[in-house]
């Protein structure tokens, strides 16, 4: 009862699925050889998924449902499934759990169809039409063959270019790399009297051969600006080795962070990232050892932004590694070859102890969350700065504190620059009452023309003097032109200033 009140707080996903009702032969058949042919399932029918609701079915006809069930999987899969099959009673409301295991025998497909047609596969909550690429991986996995382990007959193992392959095995390991190694560590097999390369060797190369066969076993770096992919800071493709690779993709993410105090011990300043890099570190090498190679025009993404770093691998999480429980020492291969050459370069440490270290990192900062999702046929995990919201707004307020500050502080400078202005000016027409002053005092009553100036101070003409007053106005702008376009217009006016009134009220003052 327990564990279906926790089931039912579940999205539907890769191994859960609910059912109002039984579902068409069809829909049950693809969803049951999907469970099989991937990590197991379970469909609970009786319970509708969205809104999530319980309702139940028809107790007089449970055992009837049942048998539907066994005889649509017995007469529509291929090999046999044999599923677990049980009655759930909650609240009162009867259920029908259905349980797949994962099968031991892919690929699953439709019995009236041929396997390339036929074969299905669960990706997200929906069942898709396995592509030739894993239905070749499903034929593997029955045979407990890795892809990395298969050979590749376009050169033999002396053909290839090793040459920074070995400078690597050498500066890590401290031995040259032999023939005699290379054997041991199975990465060529003899095949009609002749060496060939495991393509875990043809991936590890620098060979052209690599580039050809498999030109998206690459890593994508990419800092965007802002929280969302668009416009580029900075973009950098490693395609070398993929030995290599992972450090590469590692610092340039380290580039792309920051790197702070956060508190002292004593005298000592404690400085860390603002992400778990080791955490990131092994997610990185997760990524590049764990990625399905034989998944054509994928390549491993990693994305910087200001809230998240994403990293997408192409393959879907092992059935067998649950990202839920990191601490539980889980270990699975999917590349069997690779995989012990990169523990030889220690770039793998202890088996299983990679999602440990996350875990025991994430610890350390509680302000990062981690996210783990299957968009398609991969796989990706998202550290996440769970306050960045927060911190936007808080910047913004104090940006907006800022700007007010700064605007005050404009215009008190102003009005101290237009006080000052008039005090010196004040100060000299304190010692004399000048024409200077006259003018002023006449134009602030009204808008007067040179000639009508020129008259209320009784002179008969325009005197030089007075022009060179009322320039010496219009440059301090204490007065100025009524019609500022056409100054030399028969209706110019002269009228005064904000400045002006200003100046003339100090006076009065004064």
């Amino acid at each position: 009862m327990n564990k279906l009140v926790e089931t039912l707080k579940q999205t539907e996903g890769r191994r859960l699925e609910f059912k109002e009702a039984l579902p068409l032969k069809a829909d049950l058949s693809k969803t049951i050889i999907s469970f099989a042919n991937d990590a197991g399932g379970e469909i609970f029918i009786g319970i509708k998924d969205d809104p999530r609701e319980v309702t139940g079915l028809n107790e007089d006809e449970l055992i009837l449902l049942e048998g539907k069930i066994s005889n649509i999987i017995n007469d529509s899969c291929d090999p046999i499934i044999l599923p677990e099959i049980s009655f759930i009673n909650f609240n009162g409301k009867h259920i029908i759990r259905v349980q797949v295991f994962k099968g031991s025998n892919p690929p699953y497909h439709l019995k009236h169809k041929s396997i390339q047609e036929g074969t299905f596969i669960r990706v997200g909550s929906s069942n898709r039409q396995a592509s030739p690429e894993i239905i070749a991986g499903l034929e593997r996995q029955r045979l407990n063959v890795s892809f990395d382990s298969e050979l590749s007959y376009l050169k033999t193992t002396d053909e290839i270019d090793l040459e920074s392959f070995r400078k690597l095995f050498f500066e890590k390991t401290g031995e040259n790399l032999t023939k005699q190694t290379l054997h041991k560590l199975e990465l060529y097999r003899d095949d009609q009297d002749k060496k060939f390369p495991t393509q875990a060797l043809i991936l590890l190369s620098d060979d052209k051969l690599r580039r050809q066969l498999f030109p998206y076993a690459k890593i994508e770096c990419a800092r965007f600006k802002g929280t969302d992919p668009g416009n580029f800071i900075d973009q950098k493709s490693f395609d070398e080795s993929i030995a290599l690779q992972p450090e590469l993709a590692y610092q340039f993410v380290l580039r792309h962070i920051s790197e702070g105090s956060v508190d002292y011990a004593g005298v000592y300043r404690n400085d860390r990232w603002e992400y778990p890099e080791i955490a990131i570190r092994e997610v990185i090498r997760n990524a590049v050892i764990h990625r399905d190679y034989s998944l054509t025009g994928k390549d491993i993404k990693i994305a910087v932004f200001d809230d998240k770093i994403e990293i997408t691998s192409p393959g879907k999480l092992l059935p067998t590694v649950d990202f839920d429980d990191m601490e539980a020492g889980q270990s699975d291969i999917r590349n069997k070859i690779l995989a012990p050459v990169f523990k030889r370069l220690g770039i793998i440490e202890q088996w299983g102890n990679g999602l440990k270290l996350i875990s025991a990192e994430l610890q350390k900062y509680p302000e990062i969350s981690l996210d783990w999702k299957e968009p398609g046929i991969s796989f990706r995990v998202t550290f996440i700065k769970k306050n960045f919201i927060l911190q936007q707004e808080l910047q913004q307020e104090l940006q907006q504190e800022l700007q007010q500050e700064l605007q005050q502080e404009l215009q008190q400078e102003l009005q101290q620059e237009l006080q000052q202005e008039l005090q010196q000016e004040l100060q000299q027409e304190l010692q004399q009452e000048s024409l200077y002053t006259k003018v002023l005092r006449l134009i602030i009553e009204k808008p007067l023309s040179r000639k009508e100036i020129s008259f209320k101070l009784g002179q008969k003409v325009i005197s030089g003097q007075l022009n060179g007053v009322l320039a010496k106005l219009l440059l301090d702008k204490l007065i100025e032109w009524t019609i500022v376009d056409k100054p030399t217009s028969s209706k110019q006016k002269h009228q005064i200033t904000r400045k002006g009134i200003e100046f003339i009220n100090l006076l009065k003052n004064k």
